[in-house]
This record gives C-alpha cells, sequence and structure tokens, in this order.
C-alpha cells in the first residue's frame, strides 16, 4: 500500500511541474500577443494616416532618407534588429551609427 502511495505522490508532482511548465508557456505567449496586439494597432494607425494623408510628390529620396523615416516611425534599421519595434521608440546605438554616418 505505502508503494501504491509513494508512486501516485511521485506522478502527481511531475503532473505539477508539467502543469507549471504550461503555465509558464501560457504566460509567455499571452504577453507576446498583447505586444504583437499593440504593434498592430499602431501600424493600422499609420497605415490610416498615410491613406488619409494627401499625395504630394517631392524630390527623390536617397536610401538614407528612407531608412531615417522608417527609424522615426519606430522601428530597427540596424543588421541585428532590422525590422523590429523598437520599445517605447528608445535610441538605438546601432541603428544611430548607421545614420550618422558620412556617406
Amino acid at each position: 500500500m505505502f508503494d501504491a502511495f509513494d508512486g501516485f505522490s511521485q506522478n502527481l508532482m511531475i503532473t505539477l511541474a508539467e502543469s507549471e511548465a504550461i503555465k509558464k508557456q501560457v504566460q509567455a505567449l499571452l504577453e507576446e500577443n498583447t505586444v504583437l496586439q499593440i504593434e498592430n494597432n499602431k501600424l493600422r494607425e499609420r497605415l490610416n494616416q498615410l491613406e488619409n494623408e494627401p499625395v504630394v510628390k517631392t524630390t527623390t529620396k536617397h536610401g538614407k532618407d528612407h531608412l531615417e523615416d522608417i527609424y522615426d516611425e519606430g522601428f530597427h534599421i540596424c543588421n541585428f534588429f532590422y525590422g523590429q519595434r523598437r520599445e517605447n521608440d528608445e535610441e538605438c546605438m546601432f541603428c544611430r551609427e548607421l545614420l550618422d554616418r558620412k556617406i
């Protein structure tokens, strides 16, 4: 009888550990989903802004000007994080180095 309770206790501990691991995975997925929803909303707002702005022909921009625009919109332009949103629009030293380079 004691062996049966010991085995049951061990199975319960394993199940509890698996449950905790699943709980952590769900929490991480919820956090990632929230971040993606916020980014999606920002992108939708920006898209709406662009759709509502009148189209004005300006002089041709150079590649560096486009990179500056992307960076100003809150995205990384550096090789390490290209295309990822900059959290809280914080400065990135790698992106800044690219923008500050002399051509």
